[in-house]
């Protein structure tokens, strides 16, 4: 594991691999670089392959305050100067993708590869704000003395289960990215971009994956069916096998 000290932040990558067009790969919320260890060995043959922690996952540093996407690209792109890094490869999955989408809407990107790419917002209805609302009046009833030992009992199952699982500023964090909507800015990006999505993916589903291709004027939809969200590393080897037809003719 390496070690890159930015703006006192402190990011821990592996690194693949010896000669050809840098890749980089960018992990989902609450996962670190084990989940993409497996594309960095397929490829490493071919490509320098750069696997992050991003910041306040794995053994990186956490943000200093809570960021947004493009808090996170900013990020990514000093990175890139500091690799001297221009017009990589990217693949990513989940969160990574949000990422990995505000990259290539303000800098060359050569190709993307995207798997349960999240980046659309839901269209949310009358049941959500009620939900919403029902929470935030719970929350401040709990905080009162009499009610406070009950907190943590009635609160573990409020909320999805990243930002119950998240803690400080990457709660905030949290929040403040899953509000975010990408939509506007997909028609913008001309990288050549493959999405893979699994069929029963219910934390971005496919339905997202085919606005993504109608947007994106250069990208192609792949579903792996009877898979969910972590279809890419529930069928590796399929996955490596798409990656390999995608990229071949980068091969070096």
């Amino acid at each position: 594991m390496s070690v890159l000290s930015i703006e006192d932040i402190k990011l821990h990558f592996e690194k693949y691999g010896k000669k050809g067009r840098n890749v980089i790969l960018m992990h989902g919320w609450g996962q670190n670089t084990e989940m993409m260890a497996f594309i960095g060995e397929f490829l490493k043959s071919h490509f320098i392959v750069y696997n992050l922690d991003l910041p306040g996952f794995g053994q990186s540093d956490e943000p200093p305050a809570a960021w947004g996407s493009e808090d996170y690209t900013l990020f990514l792109r000093k990175f890139c100067e500091k690799k001297k890094i221009e017009d990589p490869i990217i693949i990513a999955h989940s969160f990574g993708c949000r990422v990995a989408l505000q990259y290539a809407y303000r800098y060359p990107v050569h190709k993307m590869v995207l798997t349960g790419a999240a980046g659309i917002r839901d269209e949310r209805g009358v049941d959500y704000y009620l939900k919403v609302y029902s929470y935030k009046l719970g929350k401040k009833v709990l905080n009162l003395k009499p009610f406070s030992k009950y907190k943590d009992k009635l609160m573990k199952n409020a909320g999805s289960e990243d930002y119950r699982n998240s803690s400080g500023v990457m709660r905030s964090t949290f929040v403040k990215i899953v509000n975010e909507d990408l939509k506007d800015i997909l028609k913008d990006i001309n990288t050549e971009t493959l999405l893979v999505f699994g069929e029963n993916d219910e934390a971005t589903p496919v339905k997202k994956g085919k606005m993504m291709e109608e947007l994106m004027p250069n990208a192609t939809l792949v579903i792996f069916e009877n898979d969910d969200h972590y279809a890419y590393i529930n069928e590796a080897q399929r996955f490596n096998l798409v990656l390999d037809a995608f990229l071949r003719s980068d091969y070096q």
